[in-house]
Formats: C-alpha cells, structure tokens, sequence
C-alpha cells in the first residue's frame, strides 16, 4: 500500500493519499482545492487518481474532490448520513456513491469501511482502512476527519456558531460523545490519520503532532478520559475559539458545489498608474500584503492591510467580503501562493495583483506609528484615547489591561459604528501580529489618530504590569 499526506499549514489541514501498488489505482481523502500536489504525486508514483472522499462536509476549506472529478474522472464517495440540509447537491454528471455507517468499497486490493461518527457535524463518517494488498486481514488505520484529532475532538458547535443553525451545539457534544464510545472499541494498535493539527479553529487544543493510535488517544485524549456524558457536553463547549466567519460560507460552497477553477491568469501591475483604475471603486478591496513595519511607513490610503504569512488565509476569511472584488499589493513571487491561499477558502473574487513599488509612486502616502511598551504607558490613561484589545475573548478572559476595551479582530469590521471618533486609538493583540490588521481597518474606516502597540500584550506582562481577569466587556 503506498501511503502518502500533505500539510497546509495555512489552513492547519491535513489531506492523504492511498493507492493499490498492484493495480495503480488511488484515492484522495479530504483533497485541499489545489490538487497539484496529488496530481504531481501520482504522475512521480505511476497512479490513477481513481478516487477522491471527504469525511464530511468541510467549513474550514473548499474541498478539492470536485476538482479532482472534473479533471481526471475521480469516482467520489461521499457521506449519505446526516438529514437533508447535509446532503451533496452537485453530484449530477459525476461518478459518485453514497456511502452510510458500515458500507465498504476497495480501492484496487486497499479495503475501506465506513464508520458514522457524528458530532462535529452531523453527516461526519471516518475510513477504517485494511491493506489487502499487502496480505492483511487486520486494519491498519482510520481516517478520522474532524472527528478526533491527536489530543483533541472536532468542536461541535460550528453549525450554531459560523452557520446560524441553532440547537446544535447542544446535541452535537452528546453525539460526540456517542461517537467516542464506538471509537474506543477499535484496535488500541490502530493508527489515527485526522484531518487537522495544531493551529485549526476546529478544535481548541490540537496537538502538533501529525498522527497517533487509538490506544495513545485512550490514555491521552482528554476527550476521551471523560465518562459522564453531561460532564464532557459541558467540557466540549467551554472555551471554544471563536469561528472565522469564513466557515458559513464554506460549509454553503462545499454542499453546493465549488467552482471549477479553470486557472486564468490573473493580471499583474508594475506601476501606480496602472494600479490606480482600481482604487476607491465601489465593490473591490484592495489589500496589502506586506509586512506591518512597511504598510505603516507608507500605504495607499483606504486600504487594508493583511501580511502575507502562516495567519494570511485565516484572517483574509474574517476581514473580505465573499461578494467583492480584491485587488492585491504583493510581490510578484508570492502572487501564485497567494491566489492560491485565497482560492482554498473561495475567495475567488481577485481581479488583479500590484507591484509594492507601485505604493511609492503614488503622491501621497498614509502612515500610521508604531509605539513601545514605554510610550504606550505613558498615554493609556489619558480620557482622550481609547485602547483596544484585538484578541479573542478566551485571551481577554486570561488577562487584559486595565481600562481597555474589547473587540475581537474578526468582529471589529461589524462595531466601527460604535467606536469614539473623537479619542485617539492605541491598537494592541496578544504578539503584535494581529494588530496592524486591526490599525490598517480602523485606518482605512476613518480612524486617523491611531497607533499600533509592538509587541502588544505580552510584553505588556512580560514588564510585570498589572492585568484584569474576567470577561468584563468595553
């Protein structure tokens, strides 16, 4: 059996490939939207991308099994578990089956059974997976999706939370908790292939390490020490990150369809004249790529500022509009990637890329100051400014400075309304990674008396500076 997996660490996503070394054939299980890589993967191995699954229908990412589909003829299976609001609605014209609790189907002499485990959401199946081929009649692995990941279970309340679906929060964790007791019953020798690792919001404490047993996670999940049903219901809810508003749209795209991507080139532009076509038309947001430190020295004024790097996909999903039009400033280099991460999530709305050194030959050029810990200190209590807290609420709740005011990143975009035009803001997250984010909304929604404090809260405690606890609120 050739085994093969791949890792966005964008996204935090795990996506595998299996094939029969006997017969050539091969199946993708929860295939990224770009499916270079398998397709690279196969040609190198000499395979047929026969097929292509998912575990469920993801809200995290496009799913690259229509692709697969439309480009080499992939037979998908696909969950048929879960009522009718979780069914596949873009199956006409595909070689696809259906698949519930307990049905089997083989890829060349590879054995795959299907196991209904619901609670992340309720269509959610895994893949216990016996090498035939290799002379086994024991399985050797299972492919668990979001239902458990290596020290954690997929969160149950993303359908309520990011898809509005309500009352299934609730039932979610008790489903989960059902789910787990089935999965304590297999082989302790079984190996555990999630779909996730360290860094997804589909849990809250995702371990970082790629794969595990069902034994390891008996004796070390914490999910999995719990024997009361209601206990675990109320430890599986509490503290949950909040969900990128992303999510609602991807669970929509990934039932309905994807689009095919027929992979256009999108244009690049080298000079501000060029650029400038783009700028203040209704319906596009131009974003810049750069880094923090070189946004603040000299932008474009009204746009917003996203840096390209390991938390780019994430919060691209929280701060653009599905409906919009995105233009890009980013290094001709990073274009493809870039397109490429946008396109994971589905916002395939880029009409064009600019070249940073179109941003310098505009005639004018907003700024915006970083500020240290030092001068941050010297000015927080004035009544004039209004310091913000950018982080999410589980931060906030572990500690926060003394007469800030709360509004997580992700949701800043929906209060500008209620903010103080007439303080100066002082901008800060937990690192300083997030809050030039921040500065850049705010900047471009009018907020022209702002900085942005480095390194933000954790060297505000690092200095041994009192904090608040609790979830108090501005």
């Amino acid at each position: 059996m050739f085994f093969r997996s791949y890792f966005d660490e964008k996204l935090a996503q795990y996506s595998y490939m299996v094939g029969c070394q006997k017969t050539g054939e091969a199946i993708v299980i929860d295939p990224a939207r770009d499916i270079t890589p398998y397709v690279e993967t196969a040609k190198k191995e000499g395979f047929h991308l026969a097929a292509a699954t998912e575990t469920h229908i993801h809200a995290d990412f496009v799913s690259g099994a229509r692709q697969l589909a439309h480009d080499h003829g992939s037979k998908l299976y696909l969950s048929d578990e879960g009522d009718k609001n979780w069914k596949y609605q873009y199956l006409n014209g595909l070689s696809a089956t259906l698949v519930k609790d307990g049905d089997r189907f083989t890829i060349g002499h590879i054995k795959f059974k299907v196991m209904h485990t619901p609670g992340h959401t309720p269509e959610s199946i895994s893949f216990i997976v016996t090498d035939k081929g290799g002379g086994s009649d024991v399985p050797m692995g299972i492919f668990t999706g979001d239902f458990v990941f290596v020290g954690d279970v997929g969160r149950p309340d993303l359908l309520e939370k990011a898809a509005g679906v309500k009352g299934t929060a609730d039932a979610g964790a008790l489903q989960t908790f059902d789910s787990i007791q089935r999965f304590k019953q297999l082989p302790d020798y079984l190996l555990v292939w999630p779909a996730h690792g360290a860094g997804s919001a589909c849990g809250k404490s995702l371990g970082a390490v790629p794969l595990s047993t069902v034994g390891y996670e008996k004796v070390n999940n914490w999910a999995l020490q719990i024997e009361d049903k209601e206990e675990f219901h109320k430890e599986l809810l509490k503290d949950q990150p909040e969900p990128p508003k992303y999510f609602a749209m991807m669970k929509k795209v990934n039932k309905v369809g994807p689009k095919v991507l027929t992979n256009e080139e999108i244009p690049y532009i080298e000079t501000y004249k060029g650029l400038q076509g783009f700028l203040n038309q209704d319906n596009t947001v131009v974003v810049d790529t750069r880094n923090g430190i070189d946004f603040a020295n000299g932008h474009i004024e009204g746009t917003i500022n996203i840096p390209f790097s390991k938390i780019f996909t994430n919060w691209a999903g929280w701060m653009l509009d599905y409906e919009q039009d995105i233009v890009l400033i980013a290094e001709k280099g990073q274009a493809k990637e870039i397109q490429l991460a946008l396109e994971s999530i589905g916002l395939d709305r880029m009409i064009a890329f600019a070249d940073p050194k179109a941003v310098s030959e505009a005639d004018e050029l907003e700024q915006y100051q970083n500020i240290n810990i030092e001068t941050f200190k010297a000015q927080y209590q004035n009544e004039d400014v209004y310091v913000m807290d950018i982080r999410q609420q589980a931060e906030w709740n572990a500690g926060h400075i003394s007469g800030a005011h709360h509004h997580m990143l992700g949701y800043l975009q929906d209060q500008l309304a209620d903010l103080p035009k007439d303080k100066k803001m002082l901008v800060h997250c937990q690192s300083g990674a997030r809050s030039p984010i921040g500065t850049s909304v705010l900047q471009a929604a009018g907020f022209k008396n702002i900085e942005n404090v480095e390194g933000g809260f954790s060297v505000w405690k690092a200095a041994g500076e009192e904090v608040e606890k609790g979830e108090n609120e501005s």
